[in-house]
């Protein structure tokens, strides 16, 4: 009898939807430039986003196989 990957792909599917679900509560994010006014900017928001900034380029790169994951 062969195998089948049913539980693999319905994993997969799990995790793709978790991802689209944080992709889009942090394009909203994004949109509403982190919540955070021309007027009320200050060195800790930098920060912050700074933080968030490497993190997601991180996973860029492992995703893409670029910087320290390149080929």
């Amino acid at each position: 009898m062969p195998k089948t990957n049913d539980a693999a792909l319905a994993a997969f599917i799990s995790a793709k939807t978790e991802i689209d679900a944080m992709l889009e509560r942090l394009a909203a994010l994004s949109a509403e430039h982190f919540e955070c006014s021309p007027e009320h900017v200050n060195w800790g928001d930098v920060g912050t986003l700074e933080h968030y900034r490497a993190r997601l380029r991180e996973i860029i790169d492992m995703a893409f196989r670029e910087g320290e994951h390149a080929d």
